[in-house]
């Protein structure tokens, strides 16, 4: 039973979180152009306030790639990708830092023998396997909260993070660096 209340508390907490963001008037506030002229306004409180906006995008399920085009449009295709791959993996590690802290490894107690497959297949290669998942899914933020209640070692899940968001990241940059020329969007 202690992994439903676990997984309630996450839930509920994803669900103040959201509230707050709604009817704080952050949402409203929170765009492409936001993002875009914060970066370019403050280079370094600009990156920072950029990273703690992903962080909490990411707990609240707003796209990368939003973030990823903002910094692309506002830095350009390099510093705006480095930009991105810092924040991502401040994001990333945030989000599973809070799941794990409120979930812990509730995924792991379930009896589901498909469930078991695929934390045994962890288990064995959890470098390869969470860095495989960052090149297919990004940030997304259910495979954040999964990998977070998977029991996973945090450093597995941080060096799987390291080596997977790289390749995908530099492919958005080179698609939103095009696309913002093509546009002339600056």
């Amino acid at each position: 039973m202690d992994k439903y209340r676990r997984l309630l508390l996450v839930a509920l907490t994803l669900a103040v979180l959201l509230a707050i963001f709604q009817f704080s008037g952050l949402r409203e506030n929170l765009s492409l152009q936001y993002l875009h002229d914060a970066l370019l306004a403050h280079k370094f409180w600009g990156v920072v306030l950029f990273a703690l906006l992903f962080a909490l995008g990411n707990l609240i399920q707003i796209p990368g790639w939003v973030f990823l085009a903002a910094a692309v449009l506002a830095l350009g295709r390099l510093w705006g990708g480095l930009a991105t791959y810092v924040a991502a993996t401040f994001s990333c590690c945030c989000t599973f830092l809070l799941i794990r802290l409120l979930g812990g490894d509730a995924l792991r107690q379930f009896d589901n023998q498909l469930a078991q497959r695929i934390i045994a297949h962890l288990d064995e290669r959890p470098v390869l396997v969470v860095a495989s998942l960052r090149v297919m899914f990004q940030t997304v933020p259910a495979l954040n909260y999964a990998l977070s209640l998977s029991g996973v070692r945090f450093r597995h899940y941080l060096g799987g993070t390291l080596l997977g968001l790289p390749l995908p990241i530099a492919l958005y940059c080179l698609f939103f660096d095009y696309l913002g020329r093509a546009l002339h969007i600056s």
